[in-house]
């Protein structure tokens, strides 16, 4: 059976469900092909359930510490299965959500495995979707106008190192876990790993972070990676950075796992009960038929211009699959982006200097624009304001004044390069501070912005000021 449409979208998490939403906002027939769960890796085994999880720690950890608030709570005990049902009642809530706004968007799901055909009888171009039916059922053929690529990515492991799900887990496997376990050795700094580094800390799990740079969340701002190693070794995660890790040195015993890391020079041997790896994601490309068309792969990624559009100019991709910045909110605007292309209307290219990251561990970490190295190495002549949370009132009231706002600006002409946060709940903040790099506001402006007292927010004004040596409170 075949079925024509305007547009057939492969994959059905984050990019891929925004870019068919606006697609029948604008009159488009469309479809989504999913394998798995319409909402994907985000929705499933991303975003939500690990800062689920991650909220569930912070609540267990401020429990445990609520004496410093004038707060009795006699001892406080985890129960692990009700952390875990918790999070499983908000994605299924969530996917919930989703399975309505295709129903009301009029968009057809179809379950199964899709595969991009070449020319054939059905199209005289490639892009005709042959669908494998999760149920068994006879292959589904879609015949589109334009396709977009929304295949997302999966965690990726080293070479020699096998993900066996049981003592050796990828991300996505450690959201599945039943018990927690007593100790955890996390291979990779970046992003994921220092969120579950956090996470498994406030759970009361002894963590060993390796990392392979000289400092852990290396795409970050320097002053930001500093404080967030200073912040998470007080808190009593072991942070060991410069460790080339042996990935073939892995060796599980009954109830232990032990890997080897060269550590300047010298080889340490680490063990604990479990393994995380938190080394990167890597595309889903395989099986999915780009052989069948022009498309070419950069890196493992697929490669696309401007407008989002393969080598086949019909034919679109968005979100991990591309590389670049792997976050779910990119991916929604990529597929927004690419709809509207294909609609004929008048869309600019992203700039994706104006995309705010977020790192939700504790203390929280967010950014928007250049490090203050990317700017000099870029050539300008930067001026640098910060401001401690430890001056904030609302900062004291809430018990956690650790760490502080950067901004970074150009000397010559004021020009707003890039903020940077990391304390409470800065993953909230960050939005106004990529508001002003949206309108190329100044750290003047910013300023002159009235900030409500007491909030965490004033921080952000008495940075801003602090650029010109202004600030009030400092």
């Amino acid at each position: 059976m075949s079925r024509e449409y305007d547009l057939v979208i492969l994959g059905g998490g984050t990019g891929g469900y925004v870019a068919a939403i606006r697609a029948s906002q604008l009159g488009l027939t469309t479809a989504i092909v999913e394998k798995g769960k319409i909402g994907g890796t985000c929705l499933h085994r991303g975003c939500i359930p690990s800062k689920a999880l991650l909220r569930s720690a912070e609540v267990y950890s401020t429990a445990k510490h609520a004496e410093q608030f004038g707060v009795l709570t006699g001892e406080v005990s985890l129960d692990f299965t009700k952390v875990q049902d918790r999070k499983q009642g908000i994605v299924d809530h969530l996917h919930k959500g989703v399975q309505h706004l295709m129903k009301q968007g009029k968009i057809d799901v179809y379950d199964g495995f899709g595969r991009i055909l070449g020319p054939s009888i059905f199209s005289p171009m490639p892009g005709t979707i042959s669908v494998e039916m999760t149920d068994g059922t006879e292959n589904e053929m879609l015949i589109p106008k334009n396709v977009i690529v929304a295949t997302g990515s999966r965690p990726r492991s080293l070479p020699g190192l096998e993900l066996d799900g049981s003592q050796i887990l990828s991300s996505d496997q450690a959201l599945e876990l039943e018990q927690l376990p007593s100790s955890l050795i996390i291979v990779g700094g970046g992003v994921i790993g220092i969120e579950w580094a956090s996470m498994m800390n406030d759970f009361g799990v002894e963590v060993t972070v390796l990392e392979y740079a000289d400092r852990i969340i290396p795409t970050e701002d320097q002053d930001i990676s500093s404080e967030m190693q200073k912040l998470l070794k007080k808190k009593g995660i072991k942070i060991i950075t410069g460790a080339k890790v042996d990935a073939e040195s892995a060796q599980s015993k009954s109830g232990e796992v032990s890997i080897q890391a060269d550590v300047n020079g010298q080889v340490e041997t680490y063990t604990a009960e479990k393994i995380l790896v938190s080394v990167g994601r890597q595309a889903n490309v395989e099986g999915i038929g780009l052989e069948n068309t022009d498309i070419q792969l950069e890196k493992g990624f697929i490669a696309v211009n401007k407008a989002l559009q393969t080598k086949e100019s019909h034919i679109y991709a968005i979100g991990d699959v591309i590389g670049g910045l792997q976050l779910a909110h990119v991916a929604s605007h990529e597929g927004i982006h690419a709809v509207e292309h294909i609609a004929n209307m008048e869309v600019a290219p992203i700039d994706y200097t104006l995309v705010s990251k977020c790192i939700y561990s504790s203390p929280e970490a967010a950014s928007v624009g250049m490090t203050e190295q990317e700017a000099k190495d870029q050539g300008f002549d930067v001026k640098i304001g910060k401001f401690p949370f430890k001056a904030i009132g609302k900062a004291l009231v809430f018990g956690e004044s650790d760490g502080f706002v950067k901004m970074i600006a150009d000397r010559k002409s004021n020009d707003l390069l890039g903020v940077h946060m990391i304390g409470p709940h800065v993953t909230d903040m960050i939005s106004e501070a990529g508001l002003a790099r949206v309108l190329d506001a100044t750290p003047w402006e910013v300023g002159q912005t009235i900030h409500p007292h007491p909030t965490l927010s004033e921080a952000i004004g008495e940075a801003a000021l602090a650029v010109d040596g202004k600030a009030i409170h400092s």
